[in-house]
């Protein structure tokens, strides 16, 4: 039988998102047969390296954010020679970066957005870009610390000095119009979703993971060229970012002047979630595929990278 560690919980902003996902992921690997030894990450490394000895013959991470998502915990893994689900340490690292994964992205023809890397201070003092336009933390999923700055509104400021996210912020243009996903497995794309977010004009944390926070419509009903365009770019952002396993690519279609509109890559997820409300799963069932067949094609494919 198949050893497998399963890491959840960790110490970013998404500690609770994760317990949810390594929660499902235990019972769904056990019902596929698997010897499953659940492990809630923390500060404490070493007692998480005693947690992985003796080896396990394969660790299923699904931890989120910052330590769990960046190359930190995937590095941890190489280097004790045991494989792992999901991407290697480099894609990770890049991946989490918001700033490094949208230059390669721009650098392989992918449609992104107009925007540019700025000093909260200089937020703070005016409009770095002209309004409306998103501020992001550079190094979080999840759309923890997103700030949508429109005019009128007043907040650019009181956002610049509550930031609680580093000296610098990513300040992209609005792309008005739909949200929309796609995930990847290996290198197939499987499906495009819409998701309608309940909670507000974007698919923020609360719409994420709150019972009710967002509806899905899948598959998407868009123009058909802007269907096959998603899968296509999805894929090709896994490609160059050098991802493995499964991952999920957000986007944004602007279809205000009409059909078909623009598509744009929000960004790459290399640790797409897996609670009751993540798109990864939805999809994957949407094309025959249980939880638990979905979780032992991790596991299968888990390998030591770089």
């Amino acid at each position: 039988m198949t050893r497998v560690a399963v890491l959840y919980g960790g110490i970013s902003a998404e500690r609770e998102v994760s317990l949810a996902s390594g929660t499902k992921v235990i019972e769904a690997l056990r019902q596929g047969g698997f010897d499953v030894t659940p492990i809630e990450v923390t500060e404490d490394l070493g007692a998480l390296i005693a947690a992985l000895t003796p080896r396990p013959d394969a660790v299923f991470n699904a931890l989120h954010g910052r330590f769990g998502e960046d190359g930190a915990i995937q590095g941890v893994l190489d280097l004790l020679g045991i494989p792992y689900t999901h991407s290697g340490v480099r894609a990770s690292a890049v991946a989490m970066d918001k700033v490094a994964a949208k230059a390669l992205f721009a650098a392989a023809g992918l449609p992104v957005a107009a925007g540019r890397t700025v000093g909260i201070d200089e937020l703070e003092a005016a409009d770095p870009i002209p309004l409306p336009y998103v501020v992001k933390p550079i190094n979080e999923g999840s759309s923890v610390g997103v700030e949508i700055i429109k005019a009128g509104d007043n907040r650019r400021a009181a956002v610049a000095r509550a930031w609680k996210f580093g000296r610098e912020a990513l300040v992209e243009e609005y792309i008005p119009g739909r949200e929309l996903t796609v995930a990847v497995m290996g290198e197939k794309a499987l499906a495009v979703t819409e998701i309608l977010a309940d909670a507000g004009v974007f698919y923020d944390y609360e719409s994420k993971y709150a019972d009710g926070g967002s509806r899905h419509v899948i598959p998407a009903e868009v123009h058909p060229d802007i269907y096959a365009q998603a899968l296509d770019v999805a894929v090709a952002a896994h490609r160059a970012l050098g991802c493995r396993g499964a991952t999920r690519c957000d986007f944004r279609y602007d279809d205000t002047a009409g059909e078909p509109g623009r598509l744009v890559l929000l960004e790459i997820n290399t640790q797409p979630g897996l609670t009751p409300t993540s798109l990864l799963p939805e999809q994957a069932a949407h094309l025959g595929m249980s939880f638990p067949k979905l979780c032992a094609w991790m596991v299968e494919n888990a390998a030591c990278r770089v």
